[in-house]
């Protein structure tokens, strides 16, 4: 019987993968047994080059590919899914993100599988009222008022606790926002880092979010395949921690300088129609958007507390996350100047 992951080439199926192959490894040198490993992917293969991982090509939009995917498989961890800053995604985030999500729900009852795990987003529930922590008991978003991603996101989330009502063993897991290594591609975040690390970002705004280490939301969905009840839900958050502190952080392991322009929020919802052409992080997508802004006025306090109960869940401070990550982009080139990377022993 295998462990699959959907979206295993990303930053959270790279570094899940490579946690699903030490775990079953350890469990073949303890216990003769262990499950093989397989990785979903639809194009992108770099986070698995070098691993010992079946891989299967396949899209969650594709029913037949997913079945092909999970035949014999006893655990799912539904990792894909299209991350978007735009308010006019939709067409592009329901196919993947509800769709897609529907999909696997429908091949894992399919074909069986024991248990899915599904990563669904902080971004899916409500945040309001700010004054109180987020935690497990908050509704879905629902409304247009809210972005397209949140609403995918709570629309797959909707599409799992459907599954449940069927008879589906599933435990949806909302990680906070993710960075770490093995960042490949890189993700929105890890672009947001690289941008810092070399200089490259003019300004900053007042806003923040929560951020954890992408290792710690990989170990606390392992640990709910094994722990948590069918039906759960946990929300797996970090650290709360504002851009300007973020690019402290950053300046610290880095020796980067950190920006001097620091916006008050409303300034920076004025400007977005004008400045996303000066911020653009890859050349193509802009960091400040009205989507980006929003989240990072969103709640402060994100719960981890029953996680931390039931999953034995405790993230890691966020300058070691940072430091881990750019000796991760230093190593593997992704730094425009290498040597200005701190030594392990400096951070």
């Amino acid at each position: 019987m295998a462990v699959v992951v959907t979206g295993a080439a990303g930053l959270v199926g790279g570094n899940l993968v490579r946690a699903l192959l030490a775990r079953e490894l350890l469990s073949r040198e303890l216990f003769a047994r262990g499950r093989p490993v397989r990785a979903l992917v639809h194009r992108d293969r770099r986070a698995l080059e070098g691993l010992d991982v079946e891989i299967v090509e396949g899209d969650v939009r594709d029913p037949a590919s997913l079945r092909r995917a999970f035949d014999r498989a006893e655990t799912v961890y539904h990792v894909a899914a299209y991350i978007s800053l735009s308010m006019r995604d939709w067409p592009l985030l329901e196919p993947v993100n509800v769709i897609g999500t529907r999909n696997v729900v429908e091949a894992c009852l399919h074909c069986r599988v024991r248990r899915l795990i599904h990563f669904g987003s902080i971004h899916a529930l409500v945040q309001e009222p700010l004054d109180v922590p987020v935690d497990e008991s908050r509704p879905l978003v629902e409304s247009r008022h809210y972005p397209p991603y949140d609403r995918s996101k709570a629309a797959g989330e909707r599409e799992v606790r459907r599954g449940i009502e069927r008879g589906l063993d599933a435990v949806i897991v909302n990680p906070t926002g993710m960075i770490g290594p093995y960042d490949f591609r890189p993700s929105h975040f890890g672009q947001v880092l690289l941008a810092l690390g070399h200089g490259r970002l003019p300004a900053l705004v007042t806003g923040g979010f929560d951020w954890v280490d992408v290792r710690d939301v990989v170990a606390g969905a392992m640990r709910a395949e094994e722990r948590a009840p069918a039906g759960a839900r946990y929300l797996l958050s970090g650290h709360w921690a504002s851009l300007r502190e973020l690019a402290g952080l950053v300046a610290e392991v880095t020796g980067a300088p950190i920006p001097r322009l620091v916006f008050p929020m409303w300034m920076a919802r004025v400007g977005v129609p004008f400045g996303t052409r000066f911020t653009r992080l890859d050349g193509e997508h802009p960091l400040y958007t009205s989507v980006s802004l929003r989240a990072l006025r969103s709640n402060r306090r994100v719960s981890h507390r029953r996680a931390t109960r039931d999953l034995d869940y405790r993230p890691r401070p966020l300058r070691e996350t940072l430091a881990d990550t750019f000796r991760w982009f230093a190593e593997t080139g992704r730094l425009a100047h290498p040597l200005a990377l701190r030594s392990p022993e400096a951070v």
